[in-house]
């Protein structure tokens, strides 16, 4: 009886601590999204102004 008992305990903790890591998981993978986000918005205004600057030059030499 006592190892069934030892059984389901060792079950019952490793579903939990299984789902404890699922979490952080998650919440790991939003931060990468986050930052992936604001790496691309700094990126798009510094090129964007780049650019914007290139056709105005090309527009006036044409």
């Amino acid at each position: 009886m006592s190892k069934a008992l030892v059984t389901l305990q060792s079950r019952l903790l490793a579903a939990v601590e299984g789902k404890k890591d699922r979490g952080a998981t998650m919440v790991e993978y939003g931060l990468i999204v986050a930052l992936i986000a604001v790496v691309v918005a700094v990126a798009a205004a510094t090129l964007g102004s780049n650019i914007a600057a290139l056709f105005n030059s090309l527009g006036s030499d044409l």
